[in-house]
């Protein structure tokens, strides 16, 4: 019975975050194996890996959450970025949402993501990052250079984080602060949640 509350509680956890991530959940390999520890969860070893957590219930019971119990032995998913993008990323959520809260800096990696699976936008990590539309970079840290200052222990669990629910949600591709936005543009974009100082949008 406890073991299926811990279950049932993930599933809530995935849930309750879906609005702020999207995009579609991409067919996984088998990238190595993690033994269940006490506690685990399909979110909690997703969330480790910095895999999706539709691709690890893919790859271990065929899209449908199945009771997980200590000991049992789950294949990982790969993750679909290297160790090298997820650092850029970070270093994008350091420099955009230090002082947002958790979430947001979740969202804000959400939206490179997103952003790699649409097709509006480039499709790597790179490119959407340093990507320049009319002579201007979609990103201010790029311009001013803070996208070069190291990322923080919180903003690369807030990646990983991002990239367990990629495959849920609404699919965010802006966020803005509307106290300091200037463009009356993405103010007709429709918005998807609001996180702290941050407005995203689609």
């Amino acid at each position: 019975m406890k073991k299926i509350k811990k279950l049932v509680i993930a599933s809530a956890m995935v849930l309750s975050l879906s609005p702020i991530f999207g995009g579609n959940a991409s067919e996984a390999a088998a990238a190595g194996t993690h033994q269940v520890q006490k506690g685990d969860t399909y979110y909690k070893i997703a969330t480790q890996y910095g895999v999706s957590v539709l691709d690890l219930m893919r790859v271990n019971s065929g899209n449908k959450a199945s009771v997980i119990y200590p000991g049992q032995k789950m294949t990982l998913p790969n993750s679909f970025i290297t160790e090298t993008e997820k650092d850029l990323i970070a270093r994008l959520v350091q420099a955009e949402a230090e002082a947002e809260p958790y979430a947001g800096k979740v969202a804000v990696a959400s939206v490179v993501l997103n952003r790699m699976a649409s097709p509006d936008f480039p499709n790597t990590v790179k490119e959407v990052i340093y990507q320049k539309s009319n002579g201007y970079f979609a990103f201010t840290p790029v311009q001013n250079g803070a996208i070069n200052k190291p990322a923080s222990a919180l903003a690369k669990k807030a990646v990983n984080e991002a990239l367990a629910f990629r495959g849920q949600g609404k699919g965010s591709l802006f966020f803005y602060n509307p106290k300091t936005a200037k463009s009356p543009w993405i103010l007709t974009r429709e918005t998807t949640i609001t996180i702290g100082n941050h407005k995203f949008a689609k």
